[in-house]
């Protein structure tokens, strides 16, 4: 099963009751909230007060979307916490997190193995609050190839060490279902982040429908996870309204709800 819900940096500049508002109006049932935009780091206060206003509203936390990346601090145990700590006073199931920001062809041995090391580090701190910590599956970080990808959570050889996936458009069309076929298969696959994009410019999602038909073949219905939408074509809250209602029939036509 997949439960339609959003990204809220899809509405950047919006405020989280704007963006409430625009959940609510899809008909979506759950949110990733973004620091930076919407919660600040280091607001436990905040992540709890906006947790209750989602659920409030029958939505459900389906993320906390970190702006953590590896291989940038000294000090991860002091870096990571307010981050951590915002995910856990929203009883976030996980926290977002970035593989650096260098691409994987140009990390050395021991660029890896620091990350790795770092890895291992936020993971287990994320474990000790009950929080999963996922990569972003993203262009220019450790996790820009499917083995770039699969060789870093074996390096890591963290159990609290997952992936969000995305159609990432650097990779071609059967790399990206190789790619979810790696992770299901490591039973590393946590939330999906859902959108369409062509020749690099954001599309409207019925447009990509059969790509994302393919997607879903790729993973098993019965397992629970999240699909959130983002990156609307023009930022347009009336397209991400009909994409929103686009995702959630090809859910259900494909029986993934």
């Amino acid at each position: 099963m997949i439960i339609p819900g959003m990204v809220s940096a899809t509405f950047k500049t919006r405020t989280p009751e704007d963006v409430l508002s625009v959940l609510q109006k899809a008909g979506l049932a759950a949110i990733e909230w973004s620091e930076n935009w919407h919660i600040p780091p280091g607001d436990p206060g905040a992540a709890a007060c906006l947790r209750e206003k989602t659920l409030a509203q029958g939505a459900e936390i389906a993320a906390y979307g970190s702006y953590y990346r590896l291989g940038q601090s000294t000090n991860p145990e002091r870096d990571f916490w307010p981050s951590l700590q915002n995910a856990a006073a929203m009883h976030a199931p996980l926290i977002r997190i970035w593989g650096g920001a260098t691409p994987s062809a140009e990390l050395s041995a021991d660029d890896r193995a620091a990350l790795a090391r770092e890895a291992g580090t936020v993971s287990a701190m994320a474990a000790d609050l009950g929080v999963k910590v996922a990569l972003e599956w993203h262009k220019n970080t450790v996790t820009d190839t499917n083995v770039s990808a699969a060789r870093f959570l074996e390096e890591a050889n963290a159990e609290n060490l997952y992936c969000l996936w995305q159609p990432t458009v650097a990779l071609s069309l059967d790399e990206r279902c190789a790619g979810l076929d790696m992770l299901t298969q490591r039973g590393r696959l946590l939330n999906l982040h859902v959108y369409y994009w062509k020749e690099g410019k954001r599309r409207p999602f019925a447009e990509g429908c059969a790509q994302w038909e393919r997607y879903l073949q790729h993973m098993d219905p019965a397992q629970t996870r999240y699909g959130l939408l983002e990156f609307v074509m023009e930022d347009s809250e009336e397209q991400f309204l009909a994409d929103a209602q686009q995702w959630k029939q090809l859910l259900n036509n494909t029986h993934h709800r």
